[in-house]
């Protein structure tokens, strides 16, 4: 099967979209590497606030692995195509990995709340392209997806003081 096999038709105008696909192709890989290292922290965690953390990470996880569906689809949409294996991810995340054996719960934390406010970054230059492009309904989406990177942010640096 050909690209072309998955054009889907829109009214949206070619290296517009592409730089759109492009972009939410990032946050699609960025959703999954946050999705996997929050998932890491959570069966990791340990210590005096085990529970709240371990609940906390594991609700968090589910609220991104639940934007990846939404991302992928939005790419499809607007007639590209979206990543397609772990190493597609690997090529194109910007989120890091933490394959320590060990991480302080204050640490996890912290990197879990500045991962999640580079997501917002890239979610607002994601919504530029977006704009520039006239593809109002992913600058609608890439709305709800930053306020709750928001809100993970806030709650993980509300859970970490005084870690």
């Amino acid at each position: 099967m050909t690209d072309t096999a998955l054009k889907t038709p829109t009214d949206l105008k070619g290296n517009a979209t592409k730089a759109v696909a492009e972009a939410l192709n990032g946050l699609l890989a960025d959703s999954f590497a946050l999705f996997l290292k929050t998932k890491n922290f959570h069966w990791h965690v340990s210590g005096p606030h085990f529970r709240d953390y371990h609940l906390l990470f594991d609700e968090q996880a589910a609220e991104i692995f639940a934007t990846t569906d939404a991302i992928a689809e939005r790419v499809r949409k607007i007639g590209e195509t979206t990543i397609r294996s772990v190493g597609d991810v690997a090529r194109r995340q910007r989120v890091t990995d933490n394959d320590k054996d060990f991480v302080k719960p204050a640490d996890m934390l912290n990197e879990l709340r500045a991962d999640n406010l580079a997501f917002v970054e890239a979610l607002r230059a994601a919504k530029e392209l977006a704009g520039e492009a006239g593809d109002n309904a992913t600058d609608s989406l890439i709305d709800d997806w930053t306020d709750a990177a928001e809100k993970r942010a806030w709650f993980l640096f509300e859970a970490g003081r005084n870690a």
